[in-house]
């Protein structure tokens, strides 16, 4: 990748004094425009997508998790051959206007859905065919039984079992939860009130600073009509033992959960105190099938996301270049022209988790990806229209050398559209067998371009150029811990929230892909705190150094889990937990993406030496998209047992969640604190005193993907 702040073609120290619009040139508002579109259509359906594979398609979460990891790796990764094609041959404007094509054609083939997959279910030596209705938490479940559609439910009791030296049980029921309620159905004649160490205190806990970890976590067993009594906690080998004594007896104590399902008559209401139920069946009892799938819209679903894959490595590598082509090198508009067009991203980002969320969850699917199709498309009419205005700006950068034949009649600008289908053939084939792809391979790919960065700068460079490239390496490896856990949002943590979270908000169940609009909402407030912030510090000697931020950044996404887990907890086993931490780990994340996400690529690009920064972004893109492949294979250990798309154990659902945020969020801090620690090293090898000062704007929803190096 060539370094496009230097392309001759895009003329960017011509002077323009076009002040048209909001004392910018025309060309801002026709890339504002269709940039605030494009990623309109790219969040509104990426807001979608998870459930929609798992509700309409039948996959299986673990699968869903890694092919959706697969396809936002593959966006990042494929703006490294749309950006060169751009720098050498192209130019930005047409591969902009290639790439929106191709976005339209995606996003509108998402809109093609079929008939949806089916899947049998056996009961009691018959079967029958799961019939869906709704989409998200409104979706039901129903089989035609005995002549008439018959709603099916999956309940979880729960048990505790007291067992005596002398082999007496004591046995009382639990809270029995109603799956497609999404509510508790019935109390417990017991509580096991855990009291955990505070939120603070377990932080500390994790760091091993007595000092403020607090006493050790107690569980205490309340029996109505006998009294509450201290549970005790012991290993047994590998085995947990918990133990209680109750007039002066020991007794051995479990928890055990047991599904099973319901054939309800619901009287075609979602009351169940009405219902009747028609027969019952417990785990092991019924059998579920094979999802059969439709093999036409299987195809188009592959190839819809192959081609949005495509069409953002054409378009979203280039466009932003654009926007720096329009200035010259002292013009003092420049850093307000990014600053402009980034808000265009985030209001396209805010407005299409909110409008396709609710369209595709609450009316249908194509619904849904229909409007982020048409946005597109109004992306692409904008961006056709206005090319005018950006006054040869974004042309290619030798005219003539596109007409060179290279093979038969094709010439090089065909070849470069050609390599847009190969894009597509390969894009469509990774992320149709991403689920068999090894995870060693993947790693090994990271490890194997990380030797081959310090060889290359071990040999070929010396002095400050050498000691700038390891910082910028390691600038290009820390992001990963980041945007493996960020990049939850659009998988598990979206799941999360549509399956166990009271969405309920002044009473109206919002639909999970609208809190995908926290985050760019979350940005347009505290962007602008957070700079004055940087200012305020900085002319105070006390700003934070680069590495500093990242640091914190790191701790943050990682405390942003924590702050969830300690929600999820303290609804209980199977409860519902409440919308507000979902605000709280958005907000956490938001904070700390405005630490590390706005000083990522611009640092790696300032540091790389000026003949190898293509080189070092094409490297910032490939482990931006290793990371979102790693946040497909945490999603993918979130998975839950479904039926029909629908959880059919809520208890072990969440408690696989509370699990696996608990150890990548602790994990997360514990790097964040090795990172802390080796921050002064990283600032002597960053040789900072002679870069600017880096740039505070952000894009909500992921790294960004702007290759200029003045832009974050």
């Amino acid at each position: 990748m060539t370094d496009t702040t230097a392309t001759p073609g895009n003329a960017p120290n011509q002077e323009n004094k076009d002040t048209s619009f909001f004392g910018h040139p025309k060309g801002l508002a026709i890339l504002f425009f269709t940039e605030m579109w494009e990623r309109f259509s790219y969040y509104g359906m990426r807001g979608l997508l998870i459930i929609y594979l798992t509700q309409h398609f039948l996959f299986s979460d673990e699968r869903s998790g890694v092919m959706y990891g697969a396809y936002t790796a593959l966006v990042y990764i494929m703006t490294i051959i749309g950006g060169t094609l751009a720098d050498r041959y192209l130019g930005q404007r047409k591969a902009v206007t290639f790439g929106a094509v191709l976005l339209v054609l995606g996003h509108l083939g998402m809109a093609f859905e079929g008939s949806g997959s089916r899947q049998d279910i056996t009961v009691a030596n018959e079967t029958y065919e799961l019939q869906a209705e709704g989409r998200g938490d409104r979706q039901q479940l129903f089989i035609d039984y005995e002549g008439a559609d018959r709603l099916l439910v999956f309940r979880t009791d729960t048990t505790l079992t007291l067992t005596g030296s002398d082999g007496d049980t004591r046995s009382f029921l639990g809270e029995r939860y109603d799956a497609a309620e999404q509510e508790v159905e019935r109390a417990a004649e017991y509580a096991l009130i855990a009291e955990p160490r505070s939120f603070l205190a377990n932080i500390c806990n994790t760091f091993g600073i007595a000092s403020c970890s607090g006493d050790e976590p107690a569980t205490t067993l309340e029996l109505p009509g006998e009294g509450a009594f201290p549970v005790t906690i012991s290993m047994d080998g590998d085995d947990v033992v918990r133990t209680v004594e109750i007039a002066g007896a020991t007794y051995q104590l479990a928890e055990a959960d047991q599904n099973y399902l319901e054939v309800v008559n619901d009287n075609g209401t979602r009351d169940n105190d009405d219902d009747t139920v028609l027969t019952s069946a417990a785990e092991g009892e019924y059998a579920v099938g094979e999802p059969v799938r439709q093999p036409l819209y299987v195809f188009i679903l592959y190839l819809s996301l192959a081609l949005i894959i495509a069409g953002v490595g054409y378009l979203k590598a280039n466009i932003s270049t654009i926007v720096g082509s329009l200035y010259g090198v002292e013009d003092k508009r420049r850093d307000s022209g990014f600053t402009l067009f980034y808000m265009g991203i985030n209001l396209g980002s805010f407005l299409s988790s909110i409008t396709c969320g609710i369209l595709g969850i609450v009316y249908g699917w194509a619904w849904g990806f229909g409007l982020a199709g048409v946005g597109m498309l109004a992306g692409l009419a904008v961006f056709i229209w206005g090319q005018k205005y950006l006054e040869g700006r974004a042309e290619p950068p030798n005219p003539e050398k596109l007409k060179k034949k290279v093979l038969g009649p094709i010439t090089v600008e065909h070849a470069c559209y050609l390599a847009g289908l190969g894009i597509i053939a390969v894009s469509m084939s990774l992320v149709m067998n991403a689920h068999v792809i090894p995870e060693w391979f993947v790693g090994m790919l990271g490890v194997a371009i990380f030797v081959l960065l310090v060889l290359y700068s071990i040999i070929k460079l010396s002095g400050v150029e050498r000691s700038r490239m390891f910082a910028a390496i390691y600038f290009v490896l820390a992001q990963i811990p980041f945007w493996a856990l960020f990049e939850q949002a659009g998988s598990s943590l979206n799941l999360f929230t549509d399956r166990l979270v009271d969405k309920t908000i002044f009473g109206w169940s919002v639909p999970a892909p609208v809190f995908q609009s926290l985050n760019a909402g979350f940005i347009f407030i505290f962007a602008p705190i957070v700079a004055w912030m940087w200012i305020a510090l900085a002319k105070r000697n006390r700003e934070p150094s680069t590495p500093v931020k990242f640091a914190i950044g790191v701790f943050g996404v990682g405390l942003g889990f924590l702050a969830l887990v300690g929600g999820m907890q303290a609804g209980g086993s199977a409860g519902m937990t409440a919308v507000v931490f979902i605000f709280l780990i958005y907000w956490i994340h938001t904070m700390s993406e405005l630490l590390l996400s706005p000083v990522g690529l611009s640092a790696v690009t300032k540091l790389a030496p000026a003949r190898v920064v293509g080189m070092t972004m094409g490297a910032w893109f490939l482990y931006s998209g290793l990371s979102n492949y790693l946040a497909g294979v945490i999603a993918k250990s979130t998975g839950a047992e479904t039926v029909g798309g629908q959880l059919t154990n809520v208890a072990a659902a969440k408690a696989t969640y509370v699990s696996v945020y608990t150890q990548v969020g602790i994990i997360a801090m514990l790097i964040a604190l090795l990172m802390l620690l080796i921050s002064p090293i990283i600032k002597r090898l960053m040789a900072e005193s002679s870069l600017t000062a880096h740039p505070t704007e952000t894009e909500a929803g992921g790294p960004s993907m702007d290759r200029s190096s003045d832009a974050p």
